[in-house]
């Protein structure tokens, strides 16, 4: 049976939340492999936040991408064919693949996954980019201490949900914000947080003053709008807020904070950060992780929807949606 190798490319900029026309799906020959390369099959995809704004016209952190590109994604496949003297052909690898069903790399930025200490989508999450930012945004920049208030928005996400448990391990008290009662008490039941709020229905200011009465230290914020508004107004003195990301303006941008001279009256810090900054000391956040993850201390929650290339595009907006917990994962080939 001939392979087919099915593509999701963008079809046109959005403008809000992609659409059908945003997309074309279309198949093209598998890729072959040349002299110090191989061929991955894809398995799993990563739906993350950052996809949207990797959709716009301008650069950021990464290029954009361009009109009738294969649309940007990190992954987890099997090596099905290799001239690459470092990878075998059924090797489990993760990269940055993209949405395709097949991927010819020379390697760069490619690293094996081991399967024997967690199923493959935790690579994608807890042991992945996820669990990464959690780790260095949280430890580095944020640099809690014992005793401390941390207050993590999007708490229910890939990145927020490992955050809190972070926090926890090293003695803080921690405060989720996410969307819905369901997320909320799994915050608190399932993993340990002291305090869940449910934004869409509480009173941000009242409830943050409730639950930190002595104002927050550390605010891991991964979405911008009006929980970073509410979180500037109980800032403690020398607070730090780490900059993870914006998911609530990525689809519909908005202006900035207007309270953001709190952090002067608070001799507060407010520092974004790129994880790929941290690249040579990955290794040193993976083998913490996992140990965290064999001793029970972190838990990893994975929302895994099946389907096919074509279905990326519906199982992003469930992303933005929020029908998600944990991180999301779209899983190919009857994974």
């Amino acid at each position: 049976m001939t392979r087919v190798n099915t593509q999701c490319r963008l079809a046109a900029r959005p403008v809000g939340l992609p659409t059908a026309d945003s997309w074309n799906i279309l198949q093209q020959e598998v890729p072959a492999a040349g002299d110090g390369e191989f061929v991955v099959e894809v398995d799993y995809l990563s739906i993350d936040p950052g996809s949207r704004t990797a959709m716009n016209a301008g650069d950021t952190y990464m290029p954009a991408i361009k009109i009738d590109e294969v649309m940007r994604a990190m992954a987890i496949g099997t090596v099905v064919e290799s001239r690459h003297g470092e990878f075998s052909v059924g090797d489990q690898v993760s990269g940055m693949f993209g949405v395709q069903s097949y991927a010819v790399s020379d390697g760069e930025g490619v690293t094996k996954v081991d399967t024997t200490l967690a199923p493959a989508p935790v690579h994608l999450g807890a042991l992945g980019i996820s669990g990464l930012t959690a780790y260095f945004g949280l430890l580095d920049i944020g640099r809690p201490q014992p005793g401390q208030t941390v207050l993590v928005s999007g708490a229910a996400g890939s990145v927020g949900s490992i955050v809190g448990q972070i926090a926890r391990i090293h003695g803080c008290r921690t405060i989720g914000v996410a969307g819905g009662e369901q997320k909320c008490q799994w915050l608190v039941d399932e993993l340990g947080f002291d305090a869940a709020i449910d934004y869409k229905t509480a009173n941000l200011r009242a409830e943050l003053k409730t639950h930190a009465p002595d104002g927050i230290d550390v605010f891991f914020d991964n979405v911008g709008g009006k929980v970073l508004s509410a979180a500037l107004n109980r800032l403690a003195r020398g607070a730090r807020i780490v900059l993870s990301g914006s998911v609530s303006q990525y689809n519909e941008p908005g202006a900035g904070p207007a309270n953001y001279m709190q952090l002067l009256v608070a001799r507060a810090s407010m520092t974004g950060f790129v994880i790929f900054d941290y690249a040579e000391r990955y290794p040193e956040a993976a083998e913490q992780l996992a140990k965290w993850l064999q001793t029970g201390e972190l838990k990893s929650h994975e929302s895994v929807e099946h389907g096919d290339i074509s279905d990326f595009p519906e199982t992003l907006l469930k992303l933005f949606r929020g029908e998600n917990i944990g991180k999301l994962i779209l899983a190919l080939n009857g994974r």
